[in-house]
């Protein structure tokens, strides 16, 4: 078996260049079926002008070299080989199928979120490719795709957490912010609602249901942002305008303006109204969550303003 994977060289891990390959119709055989017979092999149906196939095309790669000869992977260009794909029933890409002694045992469709892609790579080799990713992880990967806006590869991710512990605060916080960013306000509602009350107290969870609460504040604001800006352009120092302004932009989903917005608000006057555009930033924070990289950077910039 090791000589076999190895290339003929008993002892030595095997080269990315026999983990890796680009395949065709004609290789498909050897590469694929016949390969196969001795080690899991991968396929991905790709194109060079496929979005995701781009996220996930690195993905797999990388956790095929980690799997250290375990599986392999081959990758299949759906423009040349248009045959081949039809004859797979390839639909949409990017396609993956595992194929175990010839044949195809397990796949997926579309761009998944890490987690789930060694977790499928750990079915294909019954183990052998290492361990599943931990709680802490799957949480930390989830929170870097929400921070990129990939709401709904994250709230995969949540979902699979919840799948095995329905009571993961952080899991439930999460996919309460993944459904508000995906507009789906009322089942985040519904969803806040169905928990019990020593769920919704917790500090996760709470912060997350502040989100929902200024989401549904701020929705009757939309629309408003064309007209409060013209009242800035005829006044800039219209505090109140520019406070609207904010809550308007929250509505349409600009967050990033409204922040400036406030900023710019608490740059003029910061004590107007109370301190009330530090104190939105504050619940906005709390809404947008800790760890937003919005967050981050709007906290540096309101405490440079603080201390100047």
């Amino acid at each position: 078996m090791d000589f076999l994977l190895n290339g003929g060289q008993p002892g030595s891990p095997a080269a990315a260049g026999d983990l890796i390959k680009d395949g065709s119709i004609e290789t498909f055989v050897e590469d694929v079926l016949e390969a196969s017979a001795t080690v899991p092999v991968i396929v991905d149906f790709w194109a060079p002008w496929c979005g995701p196939c781009k996220t996930l095309g690195p993905t797999l790669e990388r956790l095929v070299k980690e799997a250290k000869g375990a599986v392999r992977l081959v990758k299949i260009d759906v423009d040349k080989n248009q045959e081949l794909a039809a004859q797979m029933r390839v639909q949409s890409i990017p396609a993956v199928y595992g194929f175990v002694g010839g044949r195809p045992v397990d796949g997926f469709a579309g761009a998944q979120p890490e987690s789930q892609v060694k977790a499928f790579i750990q079915r294909l080799t019954g183990g052998a490719a290492g361990q599943g990713p931990t709680v802490a992880e799957l949480l930390a990967e989830a929170q870097g795709q929400l921070n990129e806006g990939q709401n709904e590869l994250a709230l995969q991710i949540y979902q699979q957490i919840l799948s095995d512990d329905e009571n993961n605060g952080p899991a439930l916080a999460g996919t309460i912010r993944c459904l508000i960013k995906l507009g789906h306000a009322q089942g985040a509602r519904q969803m806040i609602d169905s928990l019990p009350p020593e769920l919704q107290a917790q500090s996760d969870v709470a912060a997350a249901v502040k989100a929902l609460e200024l989401a549904e504040k701020s929705a009757g604001a939309s629309g408003a942002a064309a007209g409060l800006r013209a009242k800035l352009e005829a006044n800039p120092n219209d505090h109140q305008a520019r406070f609207d302004l904010s809550a308007a932009l929250v509505a349409e989903g600009q967050n990033e303006q409204a922040v400036d917005e406030l900023l710019e608000l608490y740059r003029r006057d910061r004590n107007w109204n109370e301190e009330a555009a530090k104190k939105q930033l504050l619940t906005l924070f709390e809404a947008f969550g800790h760890a937003d990289p919005l967050t981050v950077d709007a906290r540096k910039r309101l405490s440079s303003l603080m201390f100047s």
